[in-house]
């Protein structure tokens, strides 16, 4: 049995008239590329080979009506920020945001998903902006209604807060958390962030109801927290994923290949320009970005996991992975229950808000 679908023709034929129509959103300049790691950090200084002839490969890459806010549809609030002090790692903490869907009924348990840099993630002029995504698909019935959650990586009292422009590598406690093939970052998020946010919202215990992605080393950091505590994350969603050996990440293809299958699933997005590998002239498949990831999706695939993949153009950074966020978000929750009940008019209806609660005389 395959798994997998054929990468991107999971984008529908209105989706893709979409990308190919829509009018560049105001976000960065289509000559520009957000990198989710300055060169500086692992050793990726002259880490690129003259490029090949032609357009800025993201220059292509522009997000569609489902990154969008839309008429019509019900907007989650972020709150935050909110901090958690770590013990995984002494003397950090960590940042996050939480987006709580319009149709969020405490009486219901939600799923869950979070996001690494999550400051990156939530950006209302970056490239991913997914709570309009998951505003859109919500409303839907596309996934499921879900507690969204944006955590940046950790960092002392002293340092400086990531942002859009600097995601921490070098700053804060990034390459060390996020880069690091051990369970000290799944105990952030299972033993620190989660019982935080099962004090506050009624999150399904059901690890098939959690979801972690992220981008670069962020990506890498959410495929171990599920490869650690699968128990915990059954879902992972990987853009330009650091799979290098910035710390051994390059072994993972080589893990997987080794080890019994664990009931995750995952969904791959990358570049063929993404980072290829060139350093000081001369080339290593280790520090090979799309090499390796193209060798992880064969691992999975080979070890008969439940996995996706996209390959675009891109660069290393976000631009291709915003277009096929909604997709990843649709295929790796695409098994939430569904009615076939002709009669059923709030399955065939869109979600609307919840009910407020009434107010207290």
């Amino acid at each position: 049995m395959k798994n997998r679908v054929a990468p991107m023709a999971l984008l529908s034929l209105a989706g893709l008239l979409a990308l190919a129509l829509a009018p560049a959103a105001p976000q960065q300049s289509a000559g520009s590329t957000q990198t989710p790691a300055p060169a500086r950090q692992g050793g990726r200084r002259g880490s690129r080979p003259p490029m090949p002839p032609g357009p800025n490969p993201d220059s292509q890459y522009r997000l569609g009506p489902d990154s969008m806010p839309q008429d019509g549809v019900p907007k989650g609030e972020i709150k935050g920020p909110f901090v958690i002090q770590s013990q995984a790692y002494p003397g950090t903490q960590h940042t996050y945001w939480v987006y709580v869907p319009a149709q969020y009924d405490p009486k219901v348990p939600a799923s869950l998903m979070i996001f690494q840099d999550g400051q990156a993630f939530k950006d209302e002029h970056g490239d991913m902006r997914a709570q309009n995504v998951m505003d859109n698909l919500i409303y839907r019935h596309e996934i499921p209604v879900m507690i969204g959650v944006f955590i940046n990586p950790g960092r002392t009292p002293e340092q400086p807060e990531p942002t859009p422009q600097n995601w921490g590598d070098g700053t804060t406690n990034r390459g060390v958390e996020y880069n690091s093939l051990d369970d000290k970052y799944a105990r952030v998020v299972t033993e620190e962030l989660m019982p935080a946010l099962y004090k506050e919202y009624n999150i399904a215990r059901d690890p098939e109801q959690h979801g972690i992605g992220g981008s670069s080393s962020g990506a890498i950091a959410a495929f171990t927290v599920a490869w650690e505590r699968p128990n915990a994350f059954r879902k992972v969603l990987s853009n330009v994923g650091s799979f290098t050996n910035i710390r051994g990440g390059h072994r993972y293809a080589d893990i997987v290949a080794s080890s019994p299958k664990k009931p995750i699933r995952v969904f791959l997005c990358d570049g063929r320009n993404d980072n290829r590998g060139w350093r000081n002239g001369r080339y290593d498949e280790t520090w090979d970005w799309f090499y390796q990831n193209v060798r992880l999706m064969k691992a999975l695939t080979q070890k008969g996991y439940e996995v996706n993949y996209t390959w675009g153009m891109n660069n290393h950074g976000q631009k291709f992975g915003g277009v096929a966020l909604p997709e990843m978000m649709r295929w790796l929750w695409r098994d939430s229950p569904v009615s076939t009940d002709p009669n059923d008019m709030v399955e065939r209806a869109f979600r609307e808000p919840a009910a407020a609660p009434p107010v207290a005389k």
